[in-house]
């Protein structure tokens, strides 16, 4: 079943204008439920639009956006409880911290909601949880905090809404490695305890790899390949023709190839290539 589906949509940025652009031209796509989708593609490729599209933050200048099967501008002044049930995080969303403690922060958006005092608590503490925010960071000032804190609370604040899809765009951008992992790994965590669906986009073939079940991949305003990682990585040569690349390591495997060694280039994480390695050596 599909969480989303965009159907023959279209979006153009200032229409009717010299500095008219075509974000996305007429495109057919569909997110399956409960899974971690990623998108990835060149810059202007249209990966942020189908993301604002979904969460009804831009109208498509033509075609249909549906979540759970209903047309989300069927009726244009409830687009507001979409951006609830669709959840958007955007890059570098510590930016847009603004309360005075992180608990504020993170109950702003079930406050909005209209939701009681008891509910309210208890999203935060389970949002708090899932991104590793300790209860005695509650009262402190958002600004207080590291960088990858200040990201974990903003995401927390969109979890707390319980949306049924969540969106992060460059979820990791500008962390380090462990950060990275560390903010990754918690929102594949929130997919499994809340049995959401998680749309991830990002530049990183290797975040991609790890974390997703699928991967979008999108080329002048267009969807170009649909598949799971290993699928889409296999296909080396044509991601090189749209400006995209594989994963440091398949690129490895592929170089090892090349070279005559009897080895999988379908490798995709470091953890097969491990294992496709240890292989190699025991055969030696």
């Amino acid at each position: 079943m599909n969480a989303a589906e965009l159907r023959g949509v279209s979006y153009v940025y200032s229409e009717h204008t010299p500095f008219c652009k075509v974000a996305v031209d007429h495109i057919d796509i569909s997110f399956e439920e409960k899974l971690v989708t990623g998108i990835i593609g060149h810059t202007g490729s249209g990966k942020s639009t189908v993301s604002q599209l979904l969460n009804g933050l831009l109208k498509p200048t033509s075609g249909v956006v549906e979540v759970d099967g209903k047309d989300i501008w069927a009726e244009p002044k409830k687009i507001r409880n979409v951006r609830f049930s669709v959840g958007l995080v955007f890059q570098y969303p510590e930016y847009q911290l603004f309360e005075e403690t992180c608990y504020k922060d993170i109950a702003f958006g079930p406050k909005n909601m209209g939701l009681d005092e008891k509910e309210i608590d208890e999203r935060v503490r389970e949002a708090a949880e899932i991104v590793g925010i300790p209860e005695e960071l509650f009262e402190k000032s958002p600004f207080d905090l590291s960088g990858g804190q200040k990201r974990r609370i903003a995401i927390a604040g969109i979890m707390a809404m319980r949306p049924k899809i969540l969106i992060l765009d460059e979820p990791a951008a500008g962390l380090d490695p462990r950060g990275r992992d560390e903010i990754l790994s918690r929102v594949v965590e929130y997919r499994k305890k809340t049995d959401s669906t998680v749309i991830m986009i990002s530049h990183s073939m290797e975040d991609m790899a790890v974390y997703c079940d699928k991967i979008l991949v999108m080329s002048d305003s267009k969807p170009y390949m649909y598949g799971t990682p290993a699928e889409v990585f296999g296909r080396a040569a044509e991601l090189e023709s749209v400006g995209l690349t594989v994963p440091q390591v398949t690129k490895m495997m592929l170089l090892l190839a090349e070279q005559g060694f009897d080895v999988r280039t379908d490798v995709y994480t470091v953890a097969q290539a491990k294992a496709e390695i240890e292989r190699l050596i025991r055969q030696a």
